[in-house]
């Protein structure tokens, strides 16, 4: 079986996240999004790509609840959400272990359990051995895997994504790409992940939506073929590229 017929790893039943004709209108009139019909199952890592301004930060918020769509339906089946911001978002007097403790000491998580939680997460980012270190002291990918590892004490289903690797350099993003489709294997949680690189898209999706210019909509959809877990030297292969150049014809297309 070659990488371009390579099944899609298989989903669970009913989607953790389901939206259903959502459209999002601002009180200024600005129409965000409309018509945007997406559903993201445990086992799927869902990727959207979209021209600045189609809304896509608009539907992660709306996924989380930080929002409220002005119509259609969007339906969340699970309480367990992890949010990465496109800036790791740390206390600067906190060090790495109390910024991973934070979200579950906010939940209320007792402290021991919440101290193995941290532990535990560190270890899953590699961070173990930089637990005392200040936000200051580590670089951005270090302060974006701490980011990652305090969501990751929530034993979340649904992952939000906006952005998070877009400052950091290629070499750093890459890596990091690994590592989170490492965590992605391990936990198999459910994945929504904004991203403005069609390569990174594909690379860590089971599946790439592509958004048109404002007011969103979905334009395609493409399945990934590609096995997981994923081989690093994946993006070399003609496949990768092939696929990677379709998803950007669509995005263009889109965006006319």
């Amino acid at each position: 079986m070659t990488l371009a017929e390579s099944p899609a790893p298989p989903t669970t039943t009913a989607p953790l996240l389901d939206f259903r004709n959502v459209e999002m209108t601002f009180p200024n009139g600005t129409v965000a999004l409309r018509g945007v019909d997406l559903s993201v199952s445990r086992g799927e890592f869902v990727s959207v790509v979209g021209p600045s301004g189609c809304g896509k930060s608009t539907l992660l918020r709306i996924a989380s609840g930080l929002e409220s769509a002005s119509d259609g339906t969007a339906e969340l089946r699970t309480d367990r959400i992890g949010y990465v911001f496109q800036d790791a978002t740390l206390l600067p007097w906190r060090n790495v272990n109390a910024n991973v403790q934070l979200l579950a000491e906010l939940g209320g998580v007792p402290r021991a359990e919440r101290a193995a939680k941290a532990e535990k997460a560190i270890e899953l980012v590699g961070l173990k051995g930089f637990e005392k270190h200040l936000p200051k002291q580590l670089s951005g990918g270090m302060r974006m895997r701490t980011s990652l590892a305090r969501s990751l004490t929530l034993d979340p289903e649904l992952f939000l994504f906006d952005e998070p690797f877009g400052a950091l350099d290629e070499i750093t993003r890459e890596r990091l790409n690994d590592e989170l489709l490492r965590l992605f294997a391990e936990q198999q949680f459910a994945g929504l992940f904004i991203t403005h690189s069609v390569s990174e898209a594909v690379y860590l999706s089971t599946k790439v939506v592509v958004m048109s210019g404002r007011p969103g909509s979905i334009v395609t959809t493409f399945d990934v073929p590609f096995p997981m877990p994923r081989d690093p030297d994946i993006r070399f292969t003609p496949e990768f590229a092939d696929l990677v150049g379709r998803v950007s014809h669509s995005l263009r297309e889109g965006h006319n």
